[in-house]
């Protein structure tokens, strides 16, 4: 199966378990890699039937910055759920980063795997 991707895609939302995060606005980096067959639009040079990069990434922003969220697994659960549903893809692995979450770290997060169940 053919692959589209978005890395580093910004966020900037309320998350965080501890009272000062729900105060403020931290960046998560979500890095997205879906199965997509591109073969059609690519024959066609036919927009119709990409999967335009522009709507999934201001969806994805929408989502996660529409209400606080606690832990970034929700946030990934939130993200592979609307790339199944809403964009139809049949397969999806999310990776959200939350750098500066651990001061010893670079760079922290999750990365799930999730199917459409047929």
């Amino acid at each position: 199966m053919d692959k589209v991707f978005i890395n580093q895609l910004q966020v900037d939302t309320v998350i965080g378990i501890y009272d000062w995060e729900k105060e403020i606005q931290q960046s998560l980096f979500l890095d997205l890699e879906m199965d997509w067959d591109i073969s059609r639009a690519a024959k066609s040079d036919d927009y119709q039937y990409a999967l335009c990069y522009e709507t999934v990434s201001n969806r994805l922003i929408e989502l996660v910055s529409e209400k606080p969220i606690e832990l970034i697994e929700t946030v990934a659960e939130l993200v592979a759920c609307c790339l199944l549903d809403e964009f139809h893809v049949s397969k999806v692995m999310v990776t959200v980063n939350k750098p500066g979450a651990v001061k010893q770290a670079a760079n922290v997060g999750v990365k799930i795997i999730r199917t459409k169940n047929l």
